[in-house]
């Protein structure tokens, strides 16, 4: 009962708290700024913090881009609150004033979707991968909410909603808004089953999502580590001027940033890879790899150990 009333409060002050006023109080204590920064013309991108999600940080631990064209804006990712998605539609305000068209969303992990029904609500149409709907209908997916509206409320809370595609995909699209050319390509499964990256080969800029974090430890999770090292090789090849990853800053280096994260999880792959076939015990395993190259990352205390353990448990699949 007390936690409703808590709640309810939240929703109340929400509504109640002019959005002007917390635009106001941006980048203050406790409210994290965010600023859109322009990669090439009529392109832009905004940076999360190199942190776990909170409700202190408002779940702002991705990125999220927009491109500017003459019949519209193009989103890449809806960031991981509806109050981000609202501070991001500000951010475009200040670009233009032309209609958000459509929100292409490079994988459905929290951090990246819970702003979707902000984006739903202003008339965008939403263009994700087909796979994404075995996650939505997942008791992870579920579970995943009810944590999070406790961890990041009142961010996140009971009318926060995961919002499914309006136009699934299931393999490369060539969507065009304005004469711009977004050519949208599934890599996955890689970091998640759903990932994609969006082209645009005008500008050369790259969106990679999730396959590259860049300033931070990758989150592997459950994901398949040799179809994202063969979907990174696949992306070294493009001839990206500019790679905006779903963690980090922009990169004019694409290709050093995109073989950190390769060179990571190949890592990852080769000294859990020989612990599984030994079958020796996680735990030895972890404790006699040499992580020095790897240790000064941000976030890597937070995260390597979890990354091993699941690459671990992948490699003995694998192996069997």
């Amino acid at each position: 009962m007390k936690k409703t009333l808590i709640a309810m409060v939240g929703v109340l002050w929400l509504a109640l708290f002019p959005y002007s006023q917390v635009l106001a109080q941006e980048g203050s204590a406790g409210v994290p700024a965010m600023q859109a920064r322009q990669v090439a013309p009529n392109v832009y991108y905004v940076e999360g913090l190199s942190e776990l999600g909170s409700s202190a940080n408002q779940n702002f631990i991705s990125n999220a881009g927009f491109v500017v064209t003459p019949e519209g804006v193009v989103v890449i990712d809806a960031l991981g609150s509806p109050e981000l998605a609202r501070r991001l539609i500000a951010q475009i305000r200040k670009v233009t004033d032309k209609p958000i068209n459509t929100v292409i969303v490079t994988h459905y992990h929290a951090d990246h979707v819970y702003g979707l029904q902000v984006f739903k609500g202003a008339g965008a149409r939403i263009v994700a991968h087909e796979a994404s709907g075995e996650y939505l209908n997942s008791d992870t997916a579920r579970l995943r909410l009810e944590a999070s509206r406790q961890d990041l409320f009142p961010w996140v809370d009971e009318n926060t909603k995961l919002v499914p595609p309006d136009a699934p995909i299931n393999g490369a699209r060539k969507l065009v808004v304005g004469g711009v050319d977004f050519e949208i390509i599934p890599v996955g499964p890689s970091h998640t089953p759903d990932d994609l990256v969006v082209w645009l080969p005008q500008s050369r800029v790259l969106f990679a999502g999730d396959l590259v974090f860049r300033n931070r430890i990758p989150f592997v999770g459950q994901a398949d580590s040799r179809q994202w090292i063969e979907s990174l090789n696949s992306l070294l090849k493009f001839p990206a001027k500019v790679m905006v990853p779903g963690h980090g800053p922009a990169s004019t280096d694409p290709k050093q940033d995109m073989t950190l994260t390769r060179d990571y999880l190949m890592y990852l792959r080769q000294t859990m890879g020989k612990g599984a076939a030994e079958l020796l015990p996680f735990d030895e395993v972890y404790k006699s790899t040499d992580w020095r190259r790897f240790e000064k990352v941000p976030l890597f205390k937070a995260a390597n150990r979890m990354n091993a353990y699941n690459t671990y448990l992948l490699m003995e699949r694998e192996g069997q």
